[in-house]
């Protein structure tokens, strides 16, 4: 996801519409605002001593998504369209459960943003989405932990697109 990175065919036409209207364009790439949320995350210490473990597939993600508030409308596939707010520090009080499930799949995991509830517009946080140190992004609700992608492009594909995402299983 480096900003030389060729953005023909990168996303199907919608999902690129809809990332353009949020304020992504091909070549964003503002690593000073990386850096303030990777040491914000870094310098964080939960009551019970768990912290933020930061690697460079998540300071890539939020270089060139960070900040983006992302409203698709119109019908999903399978589910609506996900809105989503791709600022990290929404996980800021997560490094707990974050490490739980990087511990679970044998990974670091660090936060992107969340999802949010877009019904009457209430702004109310939907899940928790996730970053581990692969590149793969997570969903982490109160129904459980899902799979988005192997990748960031594919998460925010299936986000947008309204796609239906795989429930972690254990065992």
């Amino acid at each position: 996801m480096h900003p030389d990175r060729s953005s023909a065919n990168r996303f199907p036409l919608t999902v690129d519409v809809v990332l353009r209207a949020a304020g992504w364009q091909p070549g964003r790439w503002d690593i000073k605002q990386a850096e303030y949320w990777a040491d914000t995350l870094s310098a964080h210490t939960s009551p019970a001593g768990h912290q933020h473990v930061i690697f460079p597939a998540a300071v890539e993600a939020w270089a060139e998504f960070g900040g983006l508030h992302i409203t698709p409308s119109g019908p999903g596939t399978r589910l609506a369209p996900a809105v989503l707010d791709l600022d990290p520090l929404h996980g800021l009080h997560m490094a707990r459960t974050l490490g739980d499930l990087g511990r679970a799949l044998d990974t670091e995991v660090c936060p992107l943003g969340q999802e949010i509830a877009a019904a009457a517009d209430t702004g109310e946080p939907q899940a928790l989405l996730a970053i581990d140190a692969g590149g793969r992004v997570y969903g982490l609700d109160h129904s459980g932990d899902w799979y988005l992608g192997p990748d960031l492009d594919q998460a925010l594909g299936a986000l947008i697109s309204g796609t239906e995402p795989q429930r972690l299983t254990t065992g």
